[in-house]
């Protein structure tokens, strides 16, 4: 067991919200009733979020309600296993990086900058996890985007940049040392309690 002095502070997020604050749209979760829900993240643009039929200008609308409504964004970005054997990585973060934050340099908040999630769609849910020496090449890529995409250096170093993608017990700790990513994304592994406590304490030690 973990003794109260070695238990962060738990900040609850979201899987998804809506791009409006409220309406007749059934089915959907407007960010503002998350926020008011005691919410501090959302995730957007979830890769299963995507082979829906997600948008790049989707994500983006989205991306900017959850910051006007205070909330956290934590966007996914990454590439299919076919556009990786083709060497499309970059270009496809490029796209989704560049049409996922566009205009959010116009938003007042600089406080809730989004979390950049990059998570391989190849290792999502198949147990096999991007090695953490291609995932932290990925993460090199990511930074210099963002810091070409917005001129912006004092926003490039805010935006936090982690993991997701089959991370387990074994490996969950190697993303943080070796590939210098800034947290993990979990899925499947959040789903055991025992593998999660777990990562939790690879991490912490």
């Amino acid at each position: 067991t973990f003794q109260h002095s070695n238990i962060l502070t738990i900040k609850i997020g979201a899987q998804d919200c809506f791009w409006e604050k409220r309406g007749p749209f059934t089915g959907e979760i407007s960010p503002l009733m998350l926020k008011n829900l005691g919410c501090y993240y959302v995730i957007i643009g979830h890769s299963t979020r995507r082979k829906l039929g997600e948008t790049d200008e989707i994500i983006n609308k989205k991306v900017k309600a959850a910051i006007r409504a205070k909330l956290k964004p934590i966007l996914c970005i990454g590439e299919t296993f076919e556009e990786r054997k083709k060497g499309k990585t970059f270009k496809v973060l490029q796209k989704q990086l560049k049409e996922g934050l566009k205009l959010i340099l116009n938003l007042k908040s600089q406080i809730l900058n989004p979390i950049v999630a990059y998570e391989p769609f190849w290792a999502i849910g198949t147990g096999n996890p991007c090695p953490p020496e291609r995932a932290k090449f990925a993460l090199l890529v990511i930074r210099k985007i963002i810091s070409q995409l917005f001129n912006h250096p004092a926003l490039s170093k805010k935006i936090k940049i982690i993991y997701g993608g089959s991370v387990n017990s074994e490996i969950a700790k190697d993303y943080i040392k070796e590939a210098k990513f800034q947290g993990l994304l979990i899925g499947g592994a959040s789903l055991n309690a025992k593998e999660f406590i777990k990562i939790v304490k690879n991490l912490s030690t």
